[in-house]
């Protein structure tokens, strides 16, 4: 399998595990959004806390040349942490929720 094949995996393999966590307010769903042809992958939650609309992103991620790029995270764990773990280099992982000067300190890839 190559690189760019391994990635995708990965990223949709985290977002399905994560879709599966059961919000213990409100009425939820976890929606997973894939487009492996343009490289962009969400999780959002979308549904009713009482008589308010929720629509938010837990995560954000894109491939970008021949990199993972975490737009937003909003795991506790952190997401990087868990692609690391599945064998993906930090240095194939940009932190792009971090301002471009900021980057060079995280440990990862600065873009």
């Amino acid at each position: 399998m190559d690189t760019l094949s391994y990635y995708r995996q990965q990223i949709q393999q985290l977002l399905q595990e994560y879709s599966q966590y059961v919000p213990t307010y409100g009425q939820y769903e976890m929606e997973q959004v894939i487009d492996s042809v343009h490289d962009h992958y969400e999780l959002l939650t979308v549904g009713w806390d009482a008589n308010e609309r929720v629509h938010d992103c837990i995560v954000h991620l894109d491939i970008k040349d021949g990199k993972i790029w975490i737009q937003h995270d909003g795991t506790e764990e952190g997401i990087a942490t868990r692609l690391v773990a599945s064998g993906i280099p930090k240095e194939d992982i940009v932190l792009a929720f971090h301002s471009p000067y900021k980057r060079q300190f995280t440990g990862f890839a600065t873009g």
